[in-house]
């Protein structure tokens, strides 16, 4: 799904294992919005947590996965890819960063 064409955040190095939790948000959400991916994960951080994305932290996970539930339901009807998408992010707070 990952190729080098997709820009800075997924060179050689990082698509394989992103760095920051900020990258693997915008990995998971890269399945879903493609090249929209980046510019659509940095609104929610910097509009809703007041925050910039490389300060994102395990502590704001679950109000992120909020907004981008809310922005999703916006963009499609499909509940079902709405849910998958999510299920993939909410992994991410029990895992370690």
């Amino acid at each position: 799904m990952f190729t080098k064409n997709r820009g800075k955040l997924f060179k050689d190095n990082m698509i394989q294992k992103p760095k920051s939790l900020y990258l693997k948000v915008v990995r998971i959400t890269d399945h879903y919005l493609g090249p929209a991916a980046d510019r659509f994960i940095r609104r929610q951080i910097e509009n809703h947590l007041n925050k910039h994305p490389e300060e994102l932290a395990q502590a704001d996970l679950k109000e992120l996965i909020s907004w981008i539930e809310v922005s999703m339901a916006v963009l499609t009807a499909d509940r079902k890819i709405i849910r998958e998408y999510l299920a993939k992010l909410q992994s991410l707070i029990s895992s370690k960063h």
